[in-house]
């Protein structure tokens, strides 16, 4: 953690698409928000945008978290799709991961709770923003898989009670 005691550090994640775009398609414009007791790193905003298609962005960043979150990975440099957004993981070997965005730290938590929140964000899009998308959407498709893949990953981190799932 960062050398104080008490509770466990969170981070929060939020993933949105972007409103007034018309009729929802598989390369809608969305954000990303990444808090934690570190620093706040933010899609919108940013001169180049960095607004990203939202719905493969987030299918992506879930198969990529996968693998670190599961110990087979250390390290995973993400940047979302059509975007300069960039965030950087560290998984500790020891069930710690450390979220930074091009060398600004956000946060360091437990991996198991840093995959809960990214499971639930992306539930949330999943729910508000993919249901939108038409039932043979490529983009609407891939999520849902990749939210069912990455929600395996989690319960078997769960299970291990180790932060690693077992291979």
């Amino acid at each position: 953690m960062t050398g104080r005691k008490g509770p466990p550090a969170t981070i929060t994640v939020r993933f949105s698409v972007r409103p007034g775009q018309g009729e929802p398609d598989d390369f809608d414009l969305g954000d990303m928000v990444w808090e934690g007791e570190r620093g706040r790193v933010v899609s919108a905003g940013h001169v180049p945008d960095q607004g990203m298609m939202i719905h493969l962005s987030v299918a992506l960043l879930l198969h990529q978290l996968g693998p670190l979150l599961s110990g087979k990975r250390r390290t995973l440099s993400y940047a979302g799709i059509g975007s300069s957004f960039r965030l950087d993981f560290r998984h500790d070997g020891k069930g710690f991961v450390s979220v930074a965005s091009k060398g600004k730290p956000v946060g360091r938590v437990r991996a198991e709770d840093l995959a809960q929140t990214v499971l639930r964000a992306a539930e949330e899009l999943a729910q508000e923003g993919s249901s939108s998308l038409p039932a043979d959407s490529g983009a609407r498709n891939d999520c849902l898989a990749a939210v069912r893949e990455f929600r395996v990953t989690m319960e078997a981190m769960e299970a291990t009670g180790t932060g690693v799932a077992e291979a």
